[in-house]
């Protein structure tokens, strides 16, 4: 039986309408804030198998090291309104051809790194795969050789430097010398603060130095937000806009402290099978973000923040716990796990 004239007008402004509501929901994601949702299961993650990454390293390797579970690797991050392309591997290095992605920081750092890595050789064709590694003392870099893309992790602590003096090992929050490694790089992504705490035997140096006076200890929250700021005079002095694009990773944080997430019985990550899935986090995110966001605003270049804070605090369930190396590590993440969504999220602002 046909549609009378009047059902028809009304299918045809229903079909309107709905192109309508379409349309204003795809105008409206590029205003999203990708950084405010929740995680959701989705059956298709992880992105990649652990078990053929040539890549991966045994310290973030949870499954190989014999954690039990697995629902921690089919969590997916949805933002509020908006929706994030997957991480298409072969996309990323077409769009990338004869270009250098670098990440520069910390062990944070090359958890993201890796992650990487792995999600573009899951979807590599096997049959012209080709990778081509190159060792320059704190520099590793993987040349994917068929579109000549190299993505580097530049091992840095601190970002700015650490001299020896005689009277003993200085971090200087206004000299940066390591940037001379990083310039023409395509895109940079950055990162410290994981070091900024390390006291003891662990702590690489012995005073600090800001301007011309020398400390014995400071505060380490305002040295880290000194040391951004010195690192954005390099980025405003050495950048070329359209040449190269710069993020800083956020500050990647830890779960030792049930009672930061609700459970107080909880001593640490330890046991922690799925993530929070509330929209924000109910303890208190590291001070050291606030003083990020007001360092980074003395920029004059565009750089952008990769605000994995509160969706990685979500993530209680993400770290290596007993599963990584030695120690309960409630501080870096499993691979496949969280890292990935970091780079689904930099590949979503990165074109």
């Amino acid at each position: 039986m046909g549609l009378n004239v009047y059902s028809k007008t009304h299918v045809l402004f229903a079909i309107i309408g709905l192109v309508s509501i379409l349309v204003d929901v795809d105008a409206s994601a590029s205003k999203c804030d990708l950084f405010q949702g929740n995680w959701v299961l989705d059956k298709s993650y992880p992105l990649y198998n652990e078990s053929t990454c040539p890549f991966l390293e045994k310290e973030f390797n949870c499954v190989n090291n014999g954690r039990p579970d697995r629902s921690y690797l089919k969590y997916r991050w949805q933002p509020r309104g908006c929706h994030l392309f997957r991480f298409d591997g072969q996309n990323f290095l077409e769009k990338l051809r004869g270009k250098t992605i670098m990440f520069v920081g910390d062990s944070l750092s090359r958890n993201q790194w890796l992650s990487m890595l792995c999600i573009i050789h899951s979807s590599m064709p096997k049959a012209n795969y080709a990778v081509n590694i190159s060792l320059v003392k704190d520099m590793t870099t993987y040349t994917f050789t068929d579109y000549n893309v190299q993505v580097t992790y530049h091992h840095n602590l601190y970002l700015v430097d650490i001299v020896k003096q005689r009277f003993g090992r200085v971090l200087k929050l206004d000299v940066l010398t390591a940037g001379k490694l990083w310039l023409d790089v395509d895109y940079l992504v950055f990162n410290t603060w994981h070091w900024w705490n390390r006291r003891g035997a662990s702590q690489p140096f012995d005073y600090i130095q800001d301007g011309s006076r020398i400390y014995k200890d400071m505060d380490r929250v305002v040295a880290f937000g000194k040391a951004v700021v010195t690192w954005g005079k390099w980025v405003d002095a050495n950048v070329t806009q359209n040449k190269t694009k710069v993020f800083f990773q956020g500050i990647s944080p830890s779960h030792y402290n049930g009672t930061d997430w609700g459970e107080p019985k909880a001593k640490s990550c330890s046991g922690q099978k799925s993530p929070l899935l509330a929209s924000k986090y109910p303890g208190v995110s590291p001070p050291a973000l606030a003083v990020l966001k007001s360092s980074l605003k003395t920029i004059k270049k565009p750089v952008t923040l990769l605000d994995i804070t509160n969706l990685s605090l979500l993530r209680k369930d993400g770290h290596p716990s007993s599963y990584g190396l030695g120690a309960v590590d409630c501080s870096h993440w499993c691979l496949a796990g969280v890292p990935d969504t970091w780079n689904v999220l930099l590949y979503n602002l990165m074109f």
